[in-house]
């Protein structure tokens, strides 16, 4: 055993040293995404959050493309190449803002934009792909439906061929980028099996009410899509994109990007609850003092930092290409219960201001509710989990 070294200091913000594991390239796009987020996002974020709206979106979209997370993992197109893990970096310090940005990128890179890459054909790719990566175009990714949300097979959104041509009906409902998007990436159902359709949202019969009223997410543009017998011609259709296994790898994609970026809205919570800690006094001293308040800081840097070497690892994995979906279930099912457990209990530390907009743990914790449900429900990844442990499938 070699003697041992002078040991390196502890750091709060790392105490597992997991920075160790990564190389400066990775290091820098970490700081370059979080330097843009504090300077662009963070002074306004509660306030675009209590009016419900991300104005701006088309400039911060191109801005997102100046620094290459738009497609970030994907190759060629103006994309930026980027690995997994340098990708989940950037989730994380978006999420750490808000997990409405971290939504928008993830529907332009991990869905729109990854069905055109994977499925598309040359034409598809060149024609879209290169203005999505640089933010002058945005998408949006429609799978879910009104009344078919965990269960994509059953979704009444049909294609029919007339000539040379297909014709779309149906409608898709809270869909990230919907209204503001120029291009949608549409399922249906046809009589060859579901389907992909590359839908430029000018196309006559296509609209996008937005959707109000949310108390989630409100720092984000949400969409109903309505399908009134869109016409499109046969290079719309995505030729790879047959059967639901087109979707599914769009999601897959999709939720491992969840990983990171949960830990990052967990991340800013926690971080909130230990410099409010150091601050605020009862009884004469700082509460940061007191047993109970460090046995919950405790607990919810442990948590906080396996999410994050969890999210690494599933990162490593996917860059060898050899991450399974079931393994992006664990992560995504672990992480998201995780943060919002991290957020609830950084609530009690701030006490009643922890319901304030002044700090972002409670805007944290209810944009984590519909980050817990989207891309996959606890319920789903748990029996996902369950049929690769037992062999044996509960979902019908």
């Amino acid at each position: 055993m070699p003697a041992p070294s002078k040991l390196p200091p502890f750091d709060p913000a790392d105490p597992l040293g997991i920075d160790d594991l990564l190389s400066p390239e990775d290091l820098a796009i970490r700081d370059a995404v979080r330097s843009w987020a504090a300077d662009r996002v963070l002074p306004h974020i509660a306030e675009w959050y209590e009016r419900g709206e991300l104005p701006g979106i088309r400039e911060l979209a191109k801005e997102l493309g100046s620094l290459g997370a738009l497609g970030m993992s994907l190759e060629g197109y103006g994309c930026a190449g980027a690995s997994a893990v340098q990708y989940g970096l950037a989730c994380l310090e978006l999420e750490a803002a808000d997990s409405g940005l971290r939504s928008l990128v993830s529907v332009q890179g991990s869905l729109a934009m990854y069905a055109i890459h994977r499925f598309g054909s040359e034409e598809q790719k060149q024609r879209w792909l290169p203005g999505m990566a640089a933010g002058e175009i945005i998408g949006c990714f429609g799978l879910t439906e009104p009344d078919h949300g965990s269960d994509p097979a059953s979704m009444r959104t049909h294609a029919k061929r007339e000539g040379g041509d297909w014709v779309l009906s149906g409608r898709k409902m809270w869909i990230t980028n919907g209204s503001v998007a120029q291009v949608a990436v549409v399922w249906a159902q046809t009589d060859e099996g579901i389907r992909g359709f590359v839908v430029p949202t000018d196309a006559p019969g296509f609209s996008a009410p937005e959707i109000k009223h949310k108390w989630s997410l409100r720092a984000s543009v949400t969409s109903e899509l309505v399908l009134d017998e869109v016409r499109l011609p046969e290079e719309a259709v995505l030729p790879e994109g047959t059967g639901l296994r087109g979707p599914l790898s769009c999601l897959s994609h999709a939720r491992y990007g969840i990983v990171w970026g949960a830990m990052g809205a967990a991340r800013s919570s926690f971080e909130s609850a230990v410099a409010y800690s150091k601050t605020r006094e009862q009884f004469d001293r700082p509460i940061g003092g007191f047993q109970l308040t460090q046995a919950k800081l405790a607990d919810m840097a442990v948590e906080l930092h396996k999410g994050i070497l969890l999210a690494h690892h599933l990162g490593r994995r996917m860059d060898a290409g050899r991450l399974r979906p079931e393994q992006v279930s664990f992560g995504k099912l672990n992480n998201v219960r995780e943060a919002i457990e991290i957020c609830r209990t950084s609530r009690t530390i701030l006490g009643a201001n922890g319901i304030s907009l002044e700090y972002p743990v409670m805007r944290h914790a209810t944009n984590l509710e519909s980050v817990l449900t989207y891309e996959g429900t606890v319920e789903m990844h748990q029996l996902v989990l369950g049929k690769a442990l037992t062999g044996l499938d509960a979902f019908r």
